[in-house]
């Protein structure tokens, strides 16, 4: 991890990035306590890591990164992202939506809140993503 990339990841911690991995992590235990979420566990557990130190590294889809499709990036992938939204990914978007709009109110922020906006993302559509180091290439 360059110097630059810690010295954000200290500044995102104190900026929304703690509370919100410990919201994932919260999401990935009630789903690993749940019959029916453990599909989703691991994937909540990969994201709270990132959600904890983002900067270095980037969230692309294993479809573009590997070149191919698999069970996660397919039919199936996109029933399970449906599942994931209907029980833990809209709350999770809204706390990355509600730390953004609050960060995008002081010019400092704007680049944490811009990280929040991508996490949000994730937060309704996670299955099929996957955590890359900056700098490694992505096949298109």
């Amino acid at each position: 991890m360059s110097p630059l990339s810690f010295l954000l990841n200290v500044l995102w911690i104190v900026c929304g990035g703690l509370y919100m991995a410990i919201a994932w992590m919260i999401a990935a235990v009630v789903m690993a306590i749940t019959i029916i979420g453990l599909p989703w566990t691991r994937a909540a557990f990969n994201i709270a890591l990132y959600t904890l130190l983002p900067f270095g590294q980037r969230a692309v889809s294993r479809a573009e990164f590997y070149g191919t499709e698999d069970l996660g990036t397919g039919p199936l992938g996109m029933l399970g992202n449906i599942i994931w939204l209907i029980l833990a990914g809209w709350w999770l978007a809204l706390g990355h939506l509600i730390t953004a709009i609050l960060l995008a109110i002081t010019i400092i922020g704007i680049p944490f809140a811009w990280a929040h906006l991508k996490l949000a993302g994730i937060a309704l559509w996670p299955i099929g993503k996957m955590i890359v180091p900056d700098g490694v290439p992505v096949r298109y």
